[in-house]
């Protein structure tokens, strides 16, 4: 077979139990942060197709992290201020939705290259559940925080080397209208509405 055509196996085939409801409510506070073709939004794994080391070197490059110990550091930093002290300061409010997002995305990562195993990637993303819906009551309440949250960022990246670094607003806009669009079937937000993690859980 030639080099070309050997493909990375599917995570859906490594991990073919579909997600329950709530577990995929809690991938889903991801959903906004990564618009790669690729990502996988229905696994806890964070691709489509196994790739453990690009988890690894994503991890390394975007956050400086190569350790177990420097991730659990960082998720709780996301956990207890994250970026939402700095937009508070300036807005008047806290988007804890753009902290979640990257705290549920780094957890995901931290699993696909084995710095979390599974069962602590899962306790992980538990643990930011209750404040995320205390703060929140829609997908839509949720989206608008994460759009707010990523503003304050990106224009805290204004005169430094990374200034350029982020993807235009308007890709980020386009992204979270799709996943709030009631017509996207493929949506985890439409898959897994708000509610559903304030119910008994449930097999889809």
């Amino acid at each position: 077979m030639a080099i070309w055509n050997r493909r990375k196996p599917k995570a859906a085939s490594k991990y073919p139990v579909p997600l329950t409801t709530h577990q995929l409510w809690m991938v889903s506070l991801s959903a906004p942060v990564s618009r790669d073709r690729d990502a996988s939004r229905t696994t806890l794994y964070p691709f489509t197709r196994i790739d453990d080391d690009k988890a690894r070197r994503w991890l390394a490059d975007q956050w400086e992290i190569t350790s177990r110990d420097e991730l659990v550091g960082r998720l709780d930093g996301l956990a207890r201020t994250g970026y939402r002290a700095r937009a508070r300061l300036r807005l008047g409010v806290e988007p804890l939705a753009w902290d979640a997002g990257l705290y549920v995305d780094i957890s995901r990562r931290g699993f696909a290259c084995g710095m979390l195993s599974e069962a602590e990637a899962w306790t992980a993303l538990k643990n930011i559940v209750p404040a995320v819906v205390r703060s929140y009551a829609s997908w839509n309440e949720y989206a608008e925080h994460y759009l707010l949250g990523r503003m304050v960022w990106r224009d805290n990246l204004q005169g430094t080397p990374d200034a350029g670094f982020p993807a235009p607003q308007a890709a980020s806009d386009a992204h979270l209208k799709s996943l709030l669009d009631p017509a996207n079937k493929a949506s985890p937000w439409n898959l897994a509405p708000w509610d559903a993690i304030s119910h008994p859980d449930h097999a889809r």
